[in-house]
């Protein structure tokens, strides 16, 4: 039988036991590809994410847009982890996972008797995640933010703005995202390992880390020259790859290397403005900036992007994002998927998959988001329980 069009994941369990953003994207990345995802949150105090979003209707349903965004192709299981029924039901699912992912205060899961030390026991091929706002040691340790508390620590912040504005927030919660997708690949490192080993594996992210990554050339060029990387918003350090207004609007120039330069000027009818050395161009940088500016008023964003494209020279116009999500490209790319409905949701909205392409046995959604406990019976019956133990453990109120 082929095996074509089998997903990297598929036959991978994974126990997903977080809240908010990074840890359910993480778990839904893996999900996507295959994972059997089972997602474990409290009867009465649920992911937070699932009141959260732009549909206040849904935030009550607990169906919130936060949580519809990273809940497909999971089950979901409710249990109150501080009652010692609600354990160890856990502990009987630790024992048919490969991978483990919390996302709470350190120390938390130690405390309930739900360690690695403890739960490795248990499975020692279970890969077990924690991801944290600064890690589970350190001065910074025991400590809770979120993406923006960490956008603020981290320094990101202070070089995001104007010269004039700043320091701002991304307009995105990008360190979560960036969390949650680099929680997928150390998900997947721990599993590509452990088919080597054959053993399990503890994983200790933190989103301040992840933070620093993204910075990564910025705290190079600090470490080596000890200075501050600067808000400069839409000036970049070159004329020809910054953004400018134009007639209807903004486009951004990416002309950023010496030779795409050459190609900018000769494409405005300015061959004369072009520099053989990225020194020339700083020495004339006041007079480049002023020049692209009047160059670019004479016409609309639309019009030189494409004029500069036909070029060979970087340039988008600066779309909203209702613009971006309709453009041809993004959608030739089955970035996003329509979900025309799912429990508890009346009509259809969109979410989206992986950020990359496969050949074969690519990302896809199966199953829309679960409303919460809806797989607790069905999860609970696959571990052995019988209807009487699943009412008793109901009537405890530890699922």
């Amino acid at each position: 039988m082929s095996t074509a069009g089998v997903r990297p994941f598929e036959g991978v369990r994974i126990l997903d036991i977080t809240h908010v953003l990074a840890g359910p994207f993480a778990a839904y990345q893996l999900g996507l590809f295959g994972a059997d995802v089972i997602k474990i949150e409290h009867p009465t105090d649920p992911d937070q994410s699932r009141d959260s979003g732009t549909d206040n209707d849904l935030n009550h349903k607990l169906m919130g847009t936060g949580f519809l965004t990273q809940a497909s192709n999971k089950r979901s299981i409710t249990l109150d982890l501080k009652t010692e029924a609600g354990r160890e039901v856990l502990k009987k699912l630790v024992a048919t996972a490969d991978v483990l992912v919390e996302n709470y205060r350190p120390g938390a899961f130690e405390a309930l008797g739900l360690g690695y030390d403890v739960l490795s026991k248990i499975n020692p091929r279970l890969i077990y995640a924690s991801m944290s706002a600064f890690g589970q040691d350190g001065p910074r340790g025991q400590m809770t933010a979120y993406d923006h508390v960490i956008q603020a620590t981290s320094g990101i912040m202070a070089m995001t703005g104007t010269e004039e504005v700043n320091p701002v927030k991304f307009g995105s919660p990008v360190i979560d995202y960036a969390t949650g997708t680099m929680g997928a690949f150390a998900l997947a490192t721990a599993l590509f390992q452990r088919e080597k080993t054959g053993l399990g594996q503890r994983v200790d992210m933190a989103m301040l880390d992840v933070a620093v990554i993204l910075m990564s050339s910025h705290v190079t060029g600090y470490t080596r020259n000890g200075v501050h990387p600067k808000p400069h918003g839409n000036k970049q350090h070159y004329a020809t790859s910054s953004a400018y207004p134009t007639k209807d609007g903004m486009v951004m120039l990416g002309a950023s290397n010496v030779r795409q330069q050459k190609r900018f000027w000769a494409a405005v009818g300015r061959p004369d403005m072009a520099k053989a050395a990225n020194d020339e161009r700083d020495a004339d940088s006041v007079r480049e900036f002023a020049l692209v500016g009047e160059i670019l008023l004479t016409k609309t964003a639309a019009e030189w992007e494409d004029y500069f494209q036909s070029k060979h020279v970087p340039a988008g116009r600066v779309r909203q994002m209702r613009e971006a999500l309709a453009d041809p490209q993004l959608q030739s790319r089955n970035v996003v998927h329509r979900q025309e409905s799912a429990p508890g949701v009346e009509g259809g909205f969109s979410v989206p998959l992986a950020a990359f392409k496969l050949a074969h046995g690519g990302a896809r959604v199966d199953t829309p988001p679960p409303m919460l406990g809806q797989h607790t019976d069905e999860i609970l019956q696959e571990l052995g329980y019988t209807g009487l133990q699943i009412a008793a453990l109901r009537q405890s109120a530890a699922v």
